[in-house]
């Protein structure tokens, strides 16, 4: 299937979910990820704030986990055509941007972090770890910028069902998928279930 026509299903597909829905799923989700990844103090992390009118996976409980585990929070901001990352703390006031995405007030970008984990936001991923996002390309730019090592974890609903068929060459595939159900690694180039 192209990336348009998944945009489109997905999108749908999130439409779908009530409240109630995201909220479990994205619990579910949440209780995947931090039995799976153990977090060390002092870790950088680069973690999206919810769009909530795209159904988007809840990240609150992941900040909150972050920061019991005390790691240094980023998280976007987009500045004209480019997505920056902005340290998240407590005093960090928070606005929403155009898209109704809560960012920081700040353009204060913090360059060079050495990040340990990316947690993206997606439409969807496929066995391979391809990914669908909504189309800006803001997080494939900003993963060509950051150092390789950092692990790409994307979240998502549902399962890698469908195989993208026109995936780019500069497209930068996740290093990791979690679902409700599996935390699926693609290191070798296809994905395997963890759980």
């Amino acid at each position: 299937m192209t990336k348009a026509y998944i945009r489109i299903k997905y999108r749908q597909k999130r439409a779908m979910l009530s409240q109630q829905d995201v909220a479990e799923l994205s619990r579910k989700i949440f209780e995947n990820f931090s039995k799976y990844f153990e977090l060390t103090e002092g870790q950088n992390i680069h973690c999206f704030l919810t769009a909530y009118s795209k159904e988007e996976v809840q990240t609150e409980l992941f900040i909150e986990y972050f920061r019991t585990s005390n790691c240094r929070i980023f998280v976007p901001k987009v500045v004209g055509e480019k997505m920056i990352a902005v340290e998240l703390l407590a005093q960090t006031l928070l606005v929403p941007n155009k898209w109704g995405i809560p960012e920081p007030e700040t353009n204060t970008e913090i360059k060079g972090v050495e990040y340990d984990l990316v947690i993206v936001p997606l439409m969807y991923a496929d066995r391979f770890g391809n990914r669908v996002g909504y189309g800006k390309g803001f997080y494939d730019h900003f993963f060509a910028d950051i150092n390789p090592q950092a692990k790409k974890v994307g979240v998502n609903f549902f399962p890698p069902d469908e195989i993208i068929d026109d995936v780019w060459h500069e497209d930068i595939p996740l290093d990791y998928l979690v679902t409700p159900t599996a935390v699926l690694s693609f290191g070798t180039g296809a994905s395997k279930f963890t759980k």
